[in-house]
């Protein structure tokens, strides 16, 4: 068993350090990647006054889709559609089309933009995903990368343009989910407010990222347009639905169990591979084999005993067989003075061609444990 074992642990414990290493170095970067998958909609409520009309609730709702078509496996290609919605009776649709001239449409738009899949960063050459048409892009757009740091990233924002700071601010919980916040605030900055309308822009919005992720959790924003007389363009409080915090924090905690499982599993193959290289090792190079079996002492010729020990009637009729020999020979010879025993009396010997273990005679109830003895 030794010569067996002993390989086989030493060629399991070879195949667990490569599997070990493989997962560490090689894993990770398939698996923190943006999917290419992706079909999201994101739900926001809050209030608003547009225009200088009184403030109302609203609903606004943004829906990001991957082009699977125009993504690689490097860079993934978004188009986001978000629609901005009165939501004055609580029950606005996520949005309606342009063309209907519905009366609770505020503001809709379309953004199409390709992230880099590991850092989340916008690629510099757009056009060579997006066509001709494709609008220039930096920083972080829709997320963080996988393993945010405690530190300041460059963030887009399309109203600008151009990325802004979003600080790290400290950390919270969430549902038991520990998230980063980051804060973007920027502040009366010349921009177009409405389409060709130049005026203010304000904004302060609070995000709260999943560190392992890099998905934004919640959102909160103060966002003030202002027109170029300081009349107000739109003053709005937005965030995201407590609904959608349950469902993104769920959705981070299932990812991040997965994230976390590949980030154990190099530890757990590594300490077994050594484990069994070890003990295959022992059973290799270690003395003595469990498989070989000492000679058996050589049976003493026929008519010749072990020294020191007495034959008695060990003469057979010509024609018999040793091997069938059942007389019993005791060592010492008798001393002198005393009797000897009934050396010659015969041991109960086998049944013929009966089996040797766990044979049970119908007849004999009492029968059938150990071997089966022919009685006298």
């Amino acid at each position: 068993m030794r010569k067996i074992l002993g390989p086989l642990l030493l060629g399991l414990g070879g195949f667990l350090l490569t599997t070990a290493l493989m997962v560490a170095l090689w894993v990770p970067g398939q698996v923190k990647k943006t999917p290419l998958d992706v079909d999201s909609i994101t739900t926001l409520l809050g209030d608003a006054s547009y225009l200088g009309s009184d403030r109302a609730p609203v609903k606004a709702t943004s829906h990001t889709v991957i082009d699977g078509d125009a993504s690689t496996g490097a860079v993934a290609v978004f188009q986001s559609f978000t629609c901005l919605m009165w939501n004055k009776d609580g029950k606005a649709p996520n949005c309606v089309s342009a063309e209907a001239a519905d009366t609770r449409l505020i503001n809709a738009g379309a953004d199409n933009f390709a992230t880099d899949r590991v850092t989340a960063e916008a690629v510099s050459d757009q056009e060579k995903f997006l066509g001709a048409n494709a609008s220039p892009h930096e920083g972080l757009i829709n997320k963080f990368p996988f393993g945010v740091e405690k530190k300041t990233y460059p963030f887009w924002d399309g109203i600008l343009n151009r990325a802004v700071d979003a600080a790290f601010v400290g950390e919270e919980k969430l549902d038991g989910l520990s998230t980063y916040k980051f804060n973007i605030n920027v502040q009366d900055q010349p921009a177009e407010v409405a389409s060709g309308v130049q005026g203010k822009y304000s904004d302060d919005k609070t995000m709260w990222i999943d560190p392992v992720t890099g998905s934004i959790i919640k959102q909160a924003e103060k966002q003030v347009r202002t027109l170029a007389d300081g009349g107000s363009a739109l003053d709005m409080n937005l965030a995201f639905t407590d609904e959608q915090v349950a469902s993104n924090v769920s959705d981070a905690k299932a990812n991040g169990n997965k994230l976390g499982l590949v980030g154990k599993m190099p530890w757990i193959a590594g300490l077994l591979g050594l484990a069994s290289l070890a003990l295959g090792a022992l059973l290799v190079l270690g003395k003595g084999d469990d498989d070989d079996v000492a000679p058996a002492a050589a049976a003493p010729a026929a008519g010749t005993t072990a020294a020191g020990a007495t034959t008695v009637g060990t003469t057979l009729p010509r024609g018999t067989d040793p091997a069938l020999d059942t007389t019993v020979r005791r060592p010492g010879a008798p001393g002198a003075g005393a009797t000897a025993p009934d050396a010659t009396r015969p041991l109960p010997r086998l049944e013929q061609g009966g089996p040797l273990f766990g044979s049970r005679d119908p007849k004999d109830p009492e029968s059938g444990s150990g071997i089966n003895l022919t009685k006298g």
